[in-house]
């Protein structure tokens, strides 16, 4: 059920991973890596590009448009197929593990034979990597821990491929005969990070239509179990989905039981047998008589409990129950209240489209204001130099008010040193309206060091948002090592906002770590980071994040008015 943009960026990812792994050319997996990610944000559906199309896209070639169109033609791409034969699918396995890349992979095969997962873990175990060179103690660790993040992801899958394969799904049911309500629920409901299992209610009189259309969509690729309440298929990428057809009386009930978590059922449960009741699927009944007492909406379940109405994103038994029973549920941050981005990118770096594209897509979405934020020349790789900065800005000046009356904040990522000093003088860094500082390198720095780094970082006077703070990638990269209460800390102390990443394989911080720095004082930025325009509709996964995070308008300072704002990022000054 992925866009066809999805799919060919992940096959050449796979091929420029085949690559490497088989010791091909770096530069020509590097050229792959572009490509997939250029087709993978752009906004045309690449399946309705001829070749001539597809090379107007950034960093694709002749050879590449070549591959994609034979890819779309057939289901197949000859060279993929050609390099997957050549090396067992245990040893592509192995660089889904977090710090083994295609190089040490190929290692462990010729000289250890390890063509899995398993047998790394094992030969970890049984010190077999002693004598393998560039595989020292620090090194065996981080596959180690690695291999542990890779297992506790398990079959769990993006929040954004969830919810992509959720609306397909509900979209079509929600076009049959017969349908009441359909939408949702579980773990994705509540925004999760990953998503195991995607619960999908519908509410209607009879269930076989359903039932029968759910098994028949072009993503099923397995019919697990098939009944008249309930129905399980897997997707092509692996996502179980459970259907269940509820009477349109229970929909309230049903709501409130499937969304979960299960901790915050048990809660809600527990509150009906205190007072004499018992709820389920179906509704709150009396217990003795059995008389449904509410049922149709989940605001009238709640009520009947002696509750306000929980926002789904609470739901995880972090305190929501007491806060009900309080009055003292916060009114979350919701996506309409965002006034601006703060933290995107163009082709002037690693973007993938032009300022004036950037700006034009964050116009439609309404903002009031917009920040363009480009890589600071400390990361080489992207060739920033004063010039370039410099004419950007004169350029983002002549923008300034000319779509839908958006304003425009000059901004950029600043790099984040080992050390903690950034780029660019002070001087220099004085004529932007913000800048984002963010880890890009050296992330196995110690505990201490880290946070060294960090505090000084927050404490330049220049610097207003933390970017992507811990740099964690989702199943891939865990978070660095950080005293983080002292950050965080430090942030409310010297008026540096957290930014909540919503890039879906980021989403950092993280909702546990927004809890904890939330409780400091600090504020927040719910940004995209986005590199190309479709990335701009990342901002629903930040902002249930931030919900997440129990954050209100008042803790996210891209709600503000643009005054506030600007008093804010003047730091004090």
């Amino acid at each position: 059920m992925a866009r066809p943009n999805e799919e060919v960026e992940a096959l050449l990812r796979e091929y420029a991973d085949l690559v490497a792994i088989t010791g091909g050319d770096a530069f020509k997996a590097r050229a792959y890596e572009k490509a997939a990610r250029a087709i993978g944000g752009y906004p045309a559906d690449v399946a309705q590009l001829d070749a001539a199309g597809l090379r107007e896209i950034p960093n694709v070639g002749r050879s590449i448009a070549d591959k994609v169109i034979e890819y779309l033609r057939t289901g197949k791409m000859a060279v993929v197929e050609e390099r997957r034969a050549k090396i067992p699918a245990g040893v592509r396995e192995l660089i889904s593990i977090p710090g083994l890349g295609p190089k040490k992979a190929l290692r462990l095969y010729e000289d250890l034979h390890i063509s899995s997962v398993t047998e790394l873990a094992a030969a970890i175990e049984a010190d077999r990597l002693a004598d393998l060179k560039g595989f020292g103690e620090r090194t065996q660790e981080n596959i180690r821990h690695g291999i542990e993040l890779l297992q506790q992801a398990g079959a769990r899958v993006p929040l954004s491929l969830a919810l992509d394969t959720a609306e397909e799904i509900v979209a079509e049911l929600s076009g049959l005969t017969g349908c009441r309500r359909c939408t949702y629920a579980g773990s994705l409901r509540r925004m999760r990070e990953t998503v195991g299992d995607l619960d999908v209610l519908v509410a209607a009189q009879r269930s076989e239509r359903f039932m029968a259309a759910l098994c028949e969509l072009p993503g099923t690729a397995e019919v697990i179990a098939r009944g008249r309440k309930k129905t399980s298929i897997r997707t092509g990428k692996g996502l179980q989905v459970d259907l269940r057809v509820l009477p349109p009386q229970s929909w309230g009930a049903g709501m409130q039981y499937f969304t979960g978590s299960k901790a915050h059922n048990i809660r809600t449960r527990t509150l009906a047998v205190h007072q004499g009741l018992k709820l389920s699927e179906y509704g709150l009944f009396d217990a003795e008589s059995g008389q449904s007492l509410a049922s149709r909406t989940e605001e009238e379940v709640y009520e009947r409990l002696g509750l306000a109405w929980i926002p789904p994103t609470l739901r995880e038994d972090r305190g929501e129950i007491e806060a009900a029973l309080h009055g003292e549920l916060p009114e979350v941050v919701s996506e309409h209240d965002v006034r601006g981005d703060l933290h995107t990118h163009t082709d002037l770096t690693d973007g993938l489209a032009p300022l004036e594209e950037m700006v034009a897509a964050a116009a439609e979405r309404g903002y009031a204001y917009y920040a363009v934020t480009d890589h600071a020349p400390n990361l080489y790789m992207q060739r920033m130099t004063d010039e370039k900065i410099l004419a950007q800005r004169e350029r983002l000046r002549e923008l300034d008010g000319t779509h839908r009356r958006m304003r425009l904040l000059h901004g950029t990522e600043l790099n984040i040193d080992p050390d903690g000093g950034v780029d660019w003088p002070p001087e220099f860094l004085a004529g932007f309206d913000l800048c984002v500082a963010s880890l890009h390198s050296h992330f196995d720095l110690g505990r201490a060091a880290m946070t060294r780094r960090l505090v000084r970082a927050c404490e330049n006077p220049h610097v207003n948002i933390l970017g992507h703070p811990t740099t964690r990638l989702i199943g891939r990269r865990p978070g660095v090592e950080a005293d983080w209460d002292t950050v965080f800390e430090t942030c409310a102390r010297t008026g540096t906002a957290l930014e909540v990443n919503a890039q879906p394989d980021r989403l950092d911080l993280r909702d546990e770590d927004i809890l904890r720095a939330r409780e400091h004082g600090v504020k927040f930025a719910v940004n995209t980071d986005a590199h190309a325009v479709p990335q701009l509709a990342a901002l629903r996964y930040g902002v249930g994040t931030a919900q997440r995070g129990w954050l209100t308008r008042d803790d996210v300072i891209n709600t503000w008015p643009l005054t506030r704002l600007r008093a804010f990022l003047r730091k004090g000054g």
